[in-house]
């Protein structure tokens, strides 16, 4: 892969953050909330639930736990971006620089959430319920993010003879947007292709 120019990564990533937008409009303004649509049987399926925490349906069930994430995710996204471009001055590898551009646009995606959908849309404020039974201290940060993609790995209820988790129902996956899946998809590359993104052999930054 050839290397591009800074603006270019930043271009991309701004893709990534318009394509997950889109799909998350669309899906609000198309489905009702936990309407599922069966696309490859019980396996894939589009599922449209709102998350008032973190990536793939997981919660931080505390007052400021959400403004606490949110903060978090604005500081990374200013420090992902000095990252990506120390990376495009020292030449790295290119898939790797690539990797770390759909990682900032994961991130923002989600970020543009949690800033943006309490304002445009009162329903999508998070509640007491989500943070303990304790209101928001203020609804910016405060949006829950949309999720639509189902994966179901496996599914089923736990042995009721398991302890705390006995006759509870699991579901693998769950649920996720496109910036999720951006992120993910993005780790698991640098992963994989970690020995050709950071082996020593400098004629691969030619």
């Amino acid at each position: 892969m050839k290397n591009l120019r800074l603006p270019h990564y930043f271009i991309i990533a701004i893709a990534v953050v318009v394509v997950d937008q889109l799909v998350k409009y669309l899906v609000h303004q198309n489905m009702a909330l936990d309407k599922v649509i069966p696309i490859f049987g019980d396996w894939f399926k589009l599922n449209y639930i709102t998350n008032p925490g973190m990536a793939f349906g997981l919660k931080l069930d505390w007052a400021y736990g959400k403004v606490l994430l949110s903060t978090f995710r604005l500081v990374a996204m200013f420090g992902i971006a000095y990252y990506i471009k120390t990376l495009v001055d020292k030449r790295t590898h290119a898939g790797f620089i690539m990797c770390v551009t759909f990682i900032l646009g994961g991130a923002v995606g989600n970020l543009v959430d949690s800033m943006i959908y309490a304002i445009l849309d009162p329903a999508l404020i998070v509640t007491a319920s989500d943070l303990g039974g304790v209101e928001p201290p203020f609804s910016l940060f405060h949006g829950q993010v949309i999720d639509m993609f189902h994966i179901d790995i496996a599914q089923g209820f736990y042995p009721e003879n398991w302890p705390i988790v006995g006759g509870d129902w699991y579901s693998f996956w769950p649920v996720f947007n496109v910036a999720d899946a951006a992120i993910f998809c993005a780790v698991v590359v640098i992963l994989i292709r970690q020995k050709s993104f950071f082996k020593e052999d400098t004629n691969v930054y030619r």
